[in-house]
Order: C-alpha cells, then sequence, then structure tokens
C-alpha cells in the first residue's frame, strides 16, 4: 500500500513540477493543457491516501525517508504551484483589462453613427467675424 502511495505522490510532484516549469515560462497555453494531468495525479494520490489511511498502514523504516522527501516536495512544489497559478492569473486580468480599456476607448472615439475606421468627428467650430476697417 505504501509504495502506491509513494508512487501517486511522486507522479504529482512530476505533474506539479512540469505545470510550475510552464507557468515559470508564462507558457500559460502549455500550462493549461498540463492542468489535466495534475488533476488526474492529484485525484490519485487523494485516492492513494485514502486507501492507505483505511488501512491503517504506516511506512517502513526504510521508507521514512523516502515518504519524508517527498511530502516536504510536494509542500513546496504546492506552494510553488499557487504562487505562480495567482501570478500567472494577475497578469492574464491586466492583459484582459488593456484589451477592454482599448476597446472602450475606440468606441467612444468612433461614436455611435460613424461606421468603423472612420476619422473621429472634430470639435465644432464657432463662426467668427472679423473686421478689417478701424
Amino acid at each position: 500500500m505504501m509504495d502506491a502511495l509513494i508512487a501517486a505522490g511522486q507522479r504529482l510532484a512530476d505533474a506539479l513540477a512540469a505545470e510550475n516549469a510552464a507557468l515559470a515560462r508564462l507558457d500559460l497555453a502549455r500550462a493549461a493543457e498540463l492542468a489535466a494531468a495534475k488533476i488526474k495525479a492529484s485525484d490519485a494520490f487523494a485516492a492513494a491516501y485514502a486507501a492507505q489511511a483505511k488501512h491503517g498502514g504506516r511506512p517502513l523504516a526504510a521508507q521514512h525517508g523516502a515518504t519524508a522527501r517527498l511530502a516536504g516536495e510536494l509542500d513546496t512544489l504546492g506552494a510553488e504551484n499557487r504562487r505562480l497559478l495567482e501570478r500567472a492569473i494577475g497578469i492574464q486580468s491586466r492583459v484582459i483589462e488593456t484589451i477592454a480599456g482599448a476597446a472602450a476607448r475606440r468606441a467612444r472615439a468612433e461614436g455611435p453613427y460613424r461606421p468603423a475606421g472612420a476619422p473621429p468627428a472634430r470639435a465644432a467650430v464657432q463662426p467668427v467675424a472679423l473686421s478689417t476697417g478701424a
């Protein structure tokens, strides 16, 4: 049982490391592709953990070091994954705000009755009278 839990934990660590690498490069398309593998590995780890807990097994002396290292690695990778995901979400939000702001400025400049691409209307010019005789 413990071997299955360690193997599932290592698969989860590998999935987190791969997604973290993509997120660190801001390769959001690749990170999104890797998310499914991370979720699958996470579900498998949770199932292996539940099975281990149900049977009450504890790591053998030889496995204790490996399980402690894996727990630390998963903790570190999970924290880094959260930080990188929050960073990516923040960047995505700024990009969306920039695009939406540009679209809104263009819509205001074009006005509701001018076709797209038409030059913006100029400010109304007030007539002025001049007298050249003194």
